[in-house]
């Protein structure tokens, strides 16, 4: 599990997600820096389908077997009672809670015009509700901490895509969850900062049996990004909120979303005319928009 620098000694850390690929990493990156360690994974296929077997039991054991502490959770965080029972694993097994890492998530996809309303439901409730309803829970317990007076030092980390950032063609359901996941990262980051909470975002790109099929250019190990996740997870990362960091093999990228570019006011209402040609001009002195994952040259 590599050297440890101790970063997270004495902190508990939930992972989602976490019985394979970029889940599984964390976890036990976490864990080989002193973290106890809350791992989630409803054992599920890459469409969402009944899988078999434990794998967050069988992460528990490797970090058992190297040393660490890790106890499993199998419920479905998408869920109110799957959520709720994932805090409270945490705080019955460890007695406290520091830091959130939101991962879980599934694949289901399709070009737009094939993309059936149950393919579309599945992926936003893991992903979107998948991220809130844990965020929530762990939000209320910091709060009422901080409200006792013991304000806590937490931490948490979403997962968005490359594709909820630019898109991606045969993934409209993924990218629109993932461009959520987003937006709940900024608003968090700007609600629970009064309760000592950090809340940021990290766009992984690896090699992980979700990505295979779609993203078959990427060599990047799953390990290679937990490191970035385990210092925003930790005290060290202090002062650090609201922001999306993309992730691949050894780069690290601060991602940097909307803003206002170009813009022209005449001071009343335009003619949808002169609409037009106000707008045409402002895309002339425009950056242009990074190109959508899978779209053609």
């Amino acid at each position: 599990m590599g050297l440890s620098e101790g970063l997270c000694d004495g902190r508990v850390v939930i992972v989602t997600g976490a019985g394979r690929g970029l889940g599984r990493a964390h976890a036990r990156a976490f864990a080989a820096e002193g973290a106890k360690v809350v791992v989630n994974d409803l054992g599920v296929g890459l469409d969402g389908s009944a899988g078999s077997g434990s794998p967050a039991g069988q992460v528990v054991e490797e970090i058992r077997t190297a040393g660490g502490e890790a106890v499993a959770h199998g419920g479905d965080v998408a869920t109110e009672e799957g959520a709720a029972s994932l805090v409270a694993v945490a705080l019955d097994t460890f007695g406290r809670f520091d830091t959130l890492v939101n991962n879980a998530g599934f694949l289901r996809d399709r070009m737009l015009v094939n993309l059936g309303e149950d393919d579309w439901d599945a992926v936003m409730r893991v992903h979107v509700k998948g991220h809130f309803l844990p965020l929530r829970h762990a939000a209320a317990y910091w709060r009422a901490e901080a409200k006792a007076g013991r304000e806590p030092v937490a931490r948490v980390v979403n997962t968005t895509s490359g594709a909820g950032l630019l898109g991606s063609i045969g993934q409209g359901n993924y990218a629109a969850a993932k461009a959520g996941i987003v937006g709940l990262t900024l608003v968090g980051a700007a609600e629970l900062g009064r309760y000592g909470v950090q809340v940021n975002a990290i766009a992984p790109a690896a090699r992980t049996r979700m990505t295979a099929q779609a993203f078959a250019g990427l060599e990047g190990a799953p390990e290679d990004v937990s490191p970035l996740v385990v210092w925003l997870g930790s005290a060290a990362s202090a002062g650090v909120t609201g922001r999306v960091f993309e992730a691949e093999g050894g780069r690290i990228t601060v991602m940097e979303g909307w803003r206002p570019g170009p813009t022209s006011d005449r001071g009343a209402r335009w003619t949808a005319t002169e609409a037009g040609e106000a707008a045409l001009k402002l895309l002339a002195a425009a950056e242009t928009p990074g190109r959508v994952y899978g779209a053609a040259d």
